[in-house]
């Protein structure tokens, strides 16, 4: 689950208005009587002689976490359809710490809490807060935190479909039969709109309307037409003819500037990506910035008063919260990872302790977003209430501080190394593209990029120092594209790995290294047919997820260690951070060789 800096820094900029909000609504409500009689406003709508009441409570927890849920079905549905859980080897691990941060939260609740008469609400200690984690993450500052990170999104993406799932199966109380049917054929209207040629944006909002009207009469939570109509929204990586196409047209608007041109290259662009993907940038300013602050105000309003503290602290439904978020979490998702790594079902990144994960197990006890919504869902009793939000906000500060204090005890105890100059993954010959001996006993590994001319004028370089030490060197070579500067650098990366499975990958870096100004999708098929690869699975595996994964991993690896440079070079496992000369390289690797 791949997220740029604008999605981390929405993230974080939503964590702290959800944290303002939250203080508000607490502030808010111990003032006076004032938040209950707001919130409690009538709002009706009426259509003829039909209507339907909601109060500003309702409105916001049943329509307006609608959209928060339809973000979340987006992130869903584009991660089983092309990201991170379509790789079984990727996801399994955090998909299995995520199944057992579900179920053991669960179970501690009901071993605390099955005598309070609440037993039931035990879906409020299953969900993990992924916009709090991002944030606490942010707040913490672990030493290199993007793997962790990355597990922790993978396991959110999974903790959401499970939380989902509870809401649908375990909290609707009676059914509808006929406005169920009503919200079933317009989910199926849905989906049948990709196939029209244009006008798709308006179908779909119309008929989104419909599905929540009709599940909201039906009985079932309104919330989860959210999830069911973003589940029925197409998603696909972009095609390359799309985007050869977006090239044409952006080259005739460029000889011959109208508004049809404009206008036709601004369609195809837009067409290039997928709807879901779309929709997910365009959504995660409002869900980040107004629904969820909105609904933290409306949610987190608790009384803090002498006499609530009190109950809370006598009543085993706040105990059964904490201990569900704080310890169930923490002891699901560590106990399970171990488990998968003991039975082999998987493995962590490079770089990823146990330790580790327990710190983000524990910050996953911050369950706040989908815990309060079942507390609404599952608890009639107002005094009830108050002791699980209570609890909630206790567990989720509790987390916090438990998350925060094993990280930075990992970090105090490592030795504190700068980061990158001690390479984070050693040489494995089954893994890696290299040249010489894999029992040298010298290696050189360079982290570099085909469009890069300060690589290519090291490629001869390298090509001395394997002449001057013959079988005493081997040379690894690991991608590191440098997007922002040089965009051809991935395609070109993508390629070499399609060569490579032809086993043709020395050769066709020639060709890459003399054509640095020509890297476009038809030169790296024409340099393909010139060294005489099958053209048809050559082109087949430059779009294969596989392969942008195995580019992908080069570049994790450099991220992690802080490499934001081509060439960089390990003499073993440590940096080299000298010049990049035959001469003064041959010198370094002499004074780094093993005595006999």
């Amino acid at each position: 689950m791949r997220r740029g800096l604008a999605d981390a820094e929405t993230e974080q900029v939503g964590a702290a208005l959800l944290l303002v909000a939250t203080v508000a609504a607490i502030a808010w409500a111990n003032l006076g009587s004032g938040y209950d009689a707001f919130w409690h406003t009538d709002a009706r709508v009426a259509v003829g002689e039909w209507s339907m009441g909601l109060d500003l409570y309702h409105l916001v927890n049943d329509a307006l976490m609608a959209f928060f849920f339809f973000a979340v079905g987006l992130e869903v549905k584009r991660e089983l359809t092309i990201g991170e859980l379509t790789d079984r080897s990727r996801a399994i691990v955090p998909a299995t710490a995520a199944l057992a941060g579900l179920v053991v939260p669960a179970l501690v609740f009901l071993l605390i809490a099955r005598d309070s008469g609440q037993a039931h609400a035990w879906g409020v200690v299953i969900s993990t807060d992924t916009a709090f984690l991002v944030g606490a993450l942010a707040i913490i500052r672990p030493q290199h935190p993007s793997r962790l990170r990355v597990f922790l999104l993978t396991l959110a993406v999974v903790d959401d479909i499970g939380a989902l799932s509870a809401i649908a199966l375990f909290y609707t109380d009676e059914l509808h039969v006929v406005p169920l049917l009503v919200a079933l054929v317009a989910l199926g209207l849905i989906a049948l709109v990709r196939l029209m040629p244009s006008g798709r944006g308006p179908l779909y909002a119309v008929l989104s309307v419909v599905v929540w009207f009709g599940l909201h009469e039906a009985g079932v939570h309104a919330t989860l037409a959210g999830v069911a109509v973003a589940l029925l929204i197409p998603v696909a990586a972009p095609r390359q003819n799309d985007v050869e196409r977006v090239v044409e047209l952006t080259r005739a608007f460029r000889q011959s500037p109208n508004p049809a041109y404009a206008a036709a290259a601004g369609r195809q662009l837009r067409e290039s990506i997928s709807i879901n993907e779309r929709l997910q940038r365009s959504f995660a300013p409002y869900v980040a910035y107004v629904i969820l602050p909105v609904f933290a105000l409306a949610n987190a309003g608790v009384v803090l008063d002498s006499e609530t503290l009190r109950r809370s602290m006598s009543s085993s439904l706040f105990w059964g919260v904490v201990a569900g978020l704080v310890v169930g979490k923490l002891v699901g998702i560590t106990g399970a990872t171990l488990l998968a790594q003991r039975l082999r079902l998987g493995v962590l990144a490079p770089g990823l302790t146990i330790g580790r994960v327990a710190g983000g197990a524990a910050l996953s006890g911050i369950g706040f977003t989908i815990s309060l919504l079942i507390v609404g869902i599952a608890i009639d009793d107002p005094a009830a209430q108050d002791e699980a939000r209570v609890g909630v906000l206790a567990a989720s500060v509790l987390a916090f501080v438990l998350g925060a204090a094993v990280l930075r005890a990992l970090d105090a105890r490592r030795p504190v190394v700068p980061p990158g100059t001690v390479l984070l993954r050693p040489f494995d010959p089954r893994r890696d593209h290299y040249k010489g001996p894999t029992d040298a006993p010298l290696v050189l590994v360079e982290y570099g990029d085909f469009e890069c001319p300060f690589c290519s004028r090291a490629t001869g370089m390298v090509d001395e120092v394997i002449e001057h030490f013959g079988r005493d060197v081997v040379w690894v070579w690991r991608h590191l594209p440098l997007h922002q500067h040089h965009p051809h650098a991935e395609l070109a990366a993508r390629a070499y790995e399609a060569a490579h499975l032809q086993g043709r990958h020395f050769d066709y870096a020639r060709l890459l290294w003399a054509h640095q100004d020509q890297l476009e999708r038809l030169d790296l098929l024409r340099y393909a047919d010139e060294i005489g690869l099958d053209l048809v699975r050559f082109e087949a595996d430059l779009d294969a997820d596989d392969v942008l994964r195995r580019v992908r991993e080069d570049e994790d690896d450099a991220d992690l260690m802080d490499v934001a440079a081509t060439p960089t070079f390990f003499i073993g496992t440590e940096r080299y951070d000298g010049q990049w000369d035959a001469p003064t390289l041959i010198a370094a690797l002499d004074a780094r060789r093993p005595t006999p």
